[in-house]
């Protein structure tokens, strides 16, 4: 198949029941605006990915499915391998409808409620919601705060260390050393550790991701992850997961095949997920590369426009995580009403994530939408900055 892929044609995607499109209006209050929010690409996924779902489609029978039959463990297997130079044992492959209903089972089978939950902050809030959702206590630690880490692993209350992998929303790939270090610690205090590992596959500048496979050792740990980030196909749901120890799995899987009734995933993301992990590799790395090209326009428009920013592109993702407070930038809530007022964008503020004076930009999408945003943005800047 072509590895040409056109990622600067504009896709429609209003009226398709879109979150970031159509359902911008119940995050920000005004229909209508250009959005720059939910983490999906407004790109199509590899037409590899779309050529093996027609395929499914056509053989029309779509009934009980079990991805424990085919190739979907072996897909995961090969991704691993040749993409993280990493082995992994499938037999200690789970799977489920989402990285978060997948955190939040674990959650369940590790806390109790009233039991801390230790993670990095700035913090993806879809796992603020989890915690607080469950009962249980979310501890923050600042990023790169090694005592503070460890000050809080040590409560004895503490029972899971949440670890984002690269790291949303500020896109920082942690090291080797680093990830030994947590599971050190992790173990040291008997935290189990959950890595949710969904964006690893959009690092850049040839940084490796390392798998928490590569650092759990015996220690009660697991991986959620899933193809739907990468190939932006959240809607087909799917996710899986490598959880450590055989007690934990089995324990896992009567959960969420016995409790929880969702014994038969839906077949289009198995099929999804076996195209994309073995036949999609050229497509990502061109999106990857688009991404890139993206965020490199945003350093050079803001730190054109506003020097002292000297921002930087994320190491992974295609989230732009901007601290504004060097550009004057005082008043978030000033810079939302002119932002969606006056420019007519959506962005997502900072403060959904925890972290005042900072905005998060979603650059998945053709340049001429970034140019566009970045237009509206650096005009929001000027209008509510105040000179230091």
């Amino acid at each position: 198949m072509s590895t040409s892929y056109d990622f600067d044609t504009v896709i429609d995607r209003r009226g398709t029941w879109c979150v970031q499109w159509d359902g911008v209006a119940d995050r920000f209050g005004v229909d209508g605006l250009l959005p720059f929010t939910i983490s999906d690409m407004d790109f199509e996924t590899a037409p590899e990915v779309l050529a093996a779902l027609r395929t499914r489609l056509e053989h029309g029978v779509l009934g009980y499915t079990d991805w424990r039959l085919g190739d979907f463990r072996s897909a995961v297997a090969h991704w691993y391998a040749t993409r993280y130079g990493t082995e992994i044992d499938t037999g200690s492959l789970v799977y489920g409808p989402s990285v978060l209903s997948q955190l939040s089972q674990l959650l369940q089978m590790w806390t109790a409620e009233g039991d801390g939950v230790v993670l990095h902050t700035p913090t993806y809030d879809g796992f603020r919601k989890a915690i607080h959702g469950l009962g249980r206590e979310l501890r923050g630690v600042p990023l790169g705060n090694s005592d503070a880490l460890e000050r809080e692993l040590a409560r004895p209350d503490s029972k899971v260390l949440v670890v984002c992998s690269p790291h949303n929303p500020s896109g920082r790939v942690w090291t080797e050393a680093e990830l030994a270090g947590m599971a050190e610690l992790a173990a040291r205090h008997g935290v189990a550790v959950i890595s949710d590992e969904i964006h690893a596959d959009f690092v850049h500048n040839g940084l490796p991701h390392v798998p928490w496979t590569r650092v759990g050792g015996d220690a009660r740990w697991a991986v959620i992850s899933s193809a739907s980030k990468s190939f932006n196909f959240p809607a087909l749901t799917g996710s899986y997961g490598l959880i450590g120890r055989p007690e934990d799995r089995t324990e896992y899987l009567r959960r969420m095949e016995t409790a929880e009734g969702l014994a038969s995933p839906a077949v289009l993301s198995l099929t999804a997920h076996i195209a994309a992990y073995r036949e999609g590799g050229p497509w990502l790395d061109a999106v990857r590369a688009y991404v890139a090209e993206n965020l490199a326009l945003v350093a050079d428009r803001l730190n054109t426009a506003f020097p002292a920013l000297e921002w930087e592109p994320p190491q992974a993702g295609y989230l732009a995580w901007i601290d504004l407070r060097r550009a004057g930038v005082r008043d978030d809530e000033a810079l939302q009403r002119v932002l969606i007022e006056r420019e007519r964008v959506a962005v997502m503020p900072g403060s959904t994530y925890g972290a005042e004076g900072f905005v998060r930009l979603n650059v998945g999408c053709a340049r001429s939408k970034v140019q566009a945003g970045l237009d509206a943005l650096i005009r929001g800047i000027e209008a509510v900055r105040v000179d230091s």
